[in-house]
């Protein structure tokens, strides 16, 4: 691990956070306040903030380390939508989908999330990848 290593995962983590308020604090806050049941207040959110960012720092920085770990000589941004397309099938696509099983949640909800989380992905494999050229 070195400083680009270390500045990849500060962008990334960044990146995330911000994406992360964008779609679910924002676009999705409608739909999470229709489910009380299955989601918290904001306020009680608020309390679990720090889990929230624990979270995220291990996220990105296991990002940012896998995509380094698989590098190849392929153009960067094909490299960064591979990348982005297989986290997107690894983790936020199946584990919505899990929800989706276990929880009474909307399937339009849950189609909001895998569709948005999706082009979220996308977006941080290619700035991964441009970061790490």
């Amino acid at each position: 691990m070195n400083k680009k290593f270390f500045l990849s995962w500060l962008v990334i983590f960044v990146l995330a956070m911000g994406t992360d308020f964008v779609i679910h604090g924002l676009l999705l806050h409608g739909d999470y306040v229709g489910l009380p049941a299955l989601y918290r207040s904001e306020a009680d959110g608020a309390k679990y903030f720090g889990w929230m960012l624990l979270a995220h720092v291990m996220m990105t920085g296991a990002f940012v380390w896998v995509y380094d770990q698989g590098r190849t000589s392929q153009p960067w941004l094909m490299q960064g939508l591979r990348f982005g397309l297989a986290m997107a099938l690894l983790f936020a696509i199946p584990t919505f989908l899990i929800y989706y099983a276990v929880q009474p949640v909307p399937e339009l909800l849950v189609v909001k999330q895998c569709g948005l989380d999706f082009v979220r992905l996308l977006l941080l494999g290619v700035v991964v990848a441009a970061l790490n050229k």
